[in-house]
């Protein structure tokens, strides 16, 4: 091995010894410096003759290139033993629980109204219908006494998905549940057929439709989408003193207070004859004295009665509508609709 060979084997060994960047700076130093080995040998090729510097100086070169690569390689170790270090200093077990306690989720204010309402008329005997949000135009409005040129299709804004022909065949974004209404009195009528045939009573329709409607309706009271509950109740002897002393339980049992007056204020809609629209005040609290308009209701129209499979002569009964949304604006005293529906925590939180 002859002198160069055996400096950059030196070299490969005092660079490997070195276990910090600053140790490495100071082994190349000794052979890269000013002061270095290689430099030494470079200053020693003064008395040489013209070819021997050809020759030795290229000899230099070579071992001079071998020693940078020899520091580079180390630099690069080195750095990665770092970053390995800090790796493992600066690791993440993502497996264990977070240090912050997971926030506590819960139901929605208007979901909570929803399952109240449930509940309530759950007790009060009556069923609970589902069905589809887009609706055919029949169950939306021809079933329910509102033929194709009845102006109330103008008045509910109607999202209509498809063109609605002149036999009623078409689809729509249901506007009211009331169509549940029909599909669930048309069903219960079905399967007590026979005792229709026979001339025997059937069993009472009782039933609320909750679920979401859409109207192209919105600002601060209304929203393109909102929720509903229609319930109807069909039988032999069913009257508007029935309605009354249904919506006289529902409302003080859903607000928790007796210290509120009902009242019935004629209206019209198709489906139901006579129509009242339903008002509500409260003898207390920050609304108190006003009438608020809550609902709507009537006797279930002869027509609809009919499309159910049913004699009007014999079977009578009444309809209503209420909005989950107002009522539950009023139970909690939010004066913004479109609060609900914003996806604020900050907002939602508060009815946790």
């Amino acid at each position: 091995m002859n002198d160069l060979e055996q400096l950059v084997q030196a070299a490969r060994e005092d660079f490997a010894a070195a276990v910090t960047p600053a140790e490495l700076e100071n082994a190349k130093a000794r052979f890269l410096g000013k002061a270095g080995r290689v430099t030494d040998l470079l200053k020693g090729m003064a008395a040489l003759s013209h070819e021997d510097k050809k020759t030795r100086g290229a000899e230099i070169n070579q071992t001079k290139q071998a020693i940078e690569s020899l520091l580079s390689e180390r630099r690069a170790a080195l750095a990665d033993a770092e970053l390995q270090a800090q790796l493992r200093a600066e690791a993440l077990d993502v497996t264990l629980p977070g240090r912050q306690p997971r926030a506590q989720g819960g139901l929605h204010p208007i979901t909570r109204s929803m399952e109240r309402v449930e509940a309530i008329f759950g007790s009060m005997g009556f069923d609970v219908a589902d069905g589809p949000e887009i609706e055919e135009d029949w169950f939306n409005f021809t079933a329910l006494n509102t033929p194709a040129d009845h102006p109330a299709r103008s008045m509910h804004d109607t999202f209509y998905v498809d063109t609605v022909a002149p036999d009623g065949s078409g689809h729509l974004l249901r506007t009211h549940t009331s169509p549940m209404q029909v599909r669930y009195a048309v069903q219960h009528v079905k399967r007590h057929q026979a005792l229709l045939d026979a001339g025997q009573t059937m069993p009472e329709i009782r039933v609320i439709a909750p679920g979401r409607t859409y109207r192209v309706d919105s600002d601060a009271t209304h929203s393109p989408m909102f929720h509903q509950c229609e319930g109807l109740w069909i039988g032999e002897n069913v009257s508007f003193k029935d309605l009354k002393a249904v919506f006289a339980d529902f409302f003080r049992t859903f607000f928790e207070t007796d210290d509120l007056t009902i009242r019935f204020r004629p209206s019209f809609f198709p489906f139901t004859e006579p129509s009242a629209e339903v008002d509500i005040a409260f003898a207390s609290g920050p609304l108190k004295g006003r009438w608020l308009e809550v609902a709507g209701s009537g006797q279930v129209h002869p027509n609809v009665v009919r499309n159910f499979g049913l004699d009007p002569e014999r079977y009578i009964g009444f309809a209503f509508g209420m909005g989950f949304d107002r009522l539950t604006m009023l139970r909690y005293g939010v004066n913004d609709l479109r609060q609900f529906f914003d996806g604020d925590l900050r907002f939602l939180a508060q009815f946790q």
